[in-house]
């Protein structure tokens, strides 16, 4: 697979965009989608926890992964910042295209 989809919850929505203009300006990731309001539950230090996060949907190329990676841990507030990569299987020509020419 050549692309993928990274989720990355984040505190807040300035966060949230923190993180995502600076992937963006490091041409990381094409597009970035901030949706407001998730509850999130989970394990955290021996018990269950929960917060009010905002989550991050970016879409880029798998072989920047790595890079996103280190630069999403130097944005972010979190300890164990949450960053998941899905793989794309198959998506618009054009929509794939357009990726491959936003990152770098």
């Amino acid at each position: 697979m050549k692309y993928i989809v990274v989720l990355i919850t984040a505190k807040d929505k300035k966060e949230a965009q923190r993180i995502a203009r600076g992937l963006l300006e490091a041409k990381l990731i094409a597009c970035a989608n901030i949706l407001p309001g998730v509850q999130s539950l989970f394990w955290w230090q021996g018990k269950i926890d929960s917060a009010k996060e905002v989550m991050l949907i970016l879409k880029t190329k798998k072989i920047l992964f790595k890079k996103i990676v280190t630069k999403v841990k130097s944005l972010h507030s979190y300890q164990t910042p949450e960053i998941i990569a899905l793989d794309v299987g198959d998506g618009s020509r054009d929509y794939l295209k357009w990726i491959d020419s936003s990152c770098v």
